[in-house]
């Protein structure tokens, strides 16, 4: 369901988060070939196997969050506006499934290909997407939701 034309703006998100976990994700093949490698000090098959179940796990968070954004009849990029808050699904939990789970992929990631480097530039990429897209998403919402809002807030946590 497509959304009507109005002159409301979303939050004030100016670069797509997804495309800092990339970067982010780049930089770790290039330190691990151009700097030091690093790995896990685990068996191969258990870093795969975590890094596989860790990197589903964050899968599972973007894809319920986008089929409830898409349910109902909202748009998940960020700089386009919310009609009402979504408090169900993941969001019971945290505020940031999409962060979230683009936060664990990227350490599912690293785990999976043995490049220590991407996973611990996972905190990084997260932090870099708190102030560029959860901050202004934040103001967004109170703004517009208010007290409703400052309500969600205390009582679900921004990731975990």
């Amino acid at each position: 369901m497509a959304q009507p034309k109005t002159a409301e703006r979303g939050a004030h998100v100016r670069f797509p988060p997804p495309f800092v976990y990339v970067g982010f994700v780049l930089l770790g093949v290039a330190l691990q070939y151009a700097v030091a490698p690093i790995s896990f000090p685990v068996d191969r098959w258990i870093s795969i196997t975590a890094g596989i179940l860790i990197s589903l796990t964050g899968v599972s968070f973007i894809v319920m969050a986008y089929m409830l954004f898409r349910r109902t009849g909202q748009e998940p990029a960020p700089w386009t506006p919310t009609p009402e808050l979504l408090l169900e699904g993941p969001y019971r939990f945290t505020r940031n499934p999409m962060y979230l789970g683009l936060t664990l992929i990227q350490v599912g990631l690293g785990l999976a290909v043995n490049n220590l480097w991407i996973s611990l530039l996972a905190a990084p990429a997260l932090l870099v997407v708190h102030f560029i897209a959860v901050l202004p998403e934040e103001r967004y919402l109170t703004k517009k939701f208010g007290k409703n809002y400052k309500a969600y807030l205390a009582k679900v946590r921004r990731y975990l």
